[in-house]
């Protein structure tokens, strides 16, 4: 942890430092999960989504002072050197290879937990990362439209939790209604020169509806992609929803089948053991050249 920001290495992560397979994003983007820093700036956020893993129902009311984006960038990156450093002392079970590149990250996802785009410099740290020749994903639930007008990430995902106002109300449960917000920002994204992304985690009986009314809120923001997630049954999340809210692998592939058919979007990829889809307007390469 760095004050208010904070850095956690994933499974996917120490799956591939051991050898092992990688995260949907390598499948997709290329982007190598023991090279990928998975943090956040802020642990603040205005929603509080009933399919979130994360601890929300304890989240801070502030942050404290807020540290410039070069030192907490410093501060996160020292700290992934540290949390890695142990898999040395297993040479037997670790890639020693991919255990060296992972001292030399490639990749920062800034999408661990919390809203990013509520720390007030997310541009200046997109930026600090990208002149560290590093990619920045950069995740956002949409609610701070002039902020995603400014940033400038590698790819710039939006997440799109509803069809429409009332299941966005029930299933992000804003801290207000920030609806408004969200159709704003569609059109923001639609004009970012960033690689952009509509992301859709979808919950069996709650969110996994209509998807005529999930293209139609696609449409305006015409994203390069769309990816379909199926929601999983982990952390916080469990003490909101059922184990069978989680969909199939087979349920997500029919739902992108319909979105695709609608939207004239082609299935680029696929990864069953994720339960993600996704599709492709074919206005950027999916993968990304490092």
């Amino acid at each position: 942890m760095v004050a208010h920001g904070a850095v956690k290495p994933c499974l996917w992560l120490r799956r591939s430092i051991r050898g092992g397979d990688q995260c949907y994003k390598n499948h997709f983007y290329g982007i190598a999960s023991h090279r990928c820093v998975q943090m956040t700036p802020t642990l603040l956020c205005n929603h509080r989504c009933l399919h979130c893993w994360r601890p929300i129902d304890d989240m801070p009311n502030s942050s404290g002072d807020w540290i410039e984006p070069a030192e907490l960038l410093d501060g996160i990156l020292e700290e992934q050197q540290r949390l890695i450093s142990g898999y040395g002392g297993a040479p037997e079970t670790t890639d020693l290879s991919r255990l060296e590149e992972a001292k030399h990250p490639a990749h920062v996802a800034v999408s661990l937990m919390g809203e990013p785009t509520l720390y007030p410099m997310i541009k200046e740290l997109v930026d600090e990362i990208k002149s560290r020749d590093m990619t920045a994903f950069l995740v956002t639930n949409g609610t701070m439209p002039d902020v995603i007008g400014e940033v400038r990430p590698t790819q710039l995902y939006l997440s799109l939790n509803a069809p429409d106002e009332e299941t966005y109300l029930k299933v992000s449960n804003p801290q207000a209604n920030l609806w408004s917000r969200f159709l704003e920002s569609l059109d923001r994204i639609r004009e970012s020169p960033s690689r952009t992304v509509m992301r859709l985690t979808l919950a069996r009986n709650l969110n996994m509806i209509d998807p005529q009314g999930y293209a139609k809120l696609i449409e305006i923001a015409e994203p390069d992609f769309v990816e379909l997630k199926a929601y999983m049954h982990l952390g916080s999340s469990r003490n909101r929803l059922e184990r069978d809210s989680m969909p199939t692998h087979e349920e997500v592939m029919e739902f992108a089948g319909a979105l695709s058919e609608i939207l004239g979007y082609r299935l680029q990829n696929h990864v069953p053991l994720s339960r993600v889809a996704l599709l492709s307007r074919g206005s950027a390469q999916e993968r990304i050249e490092l």
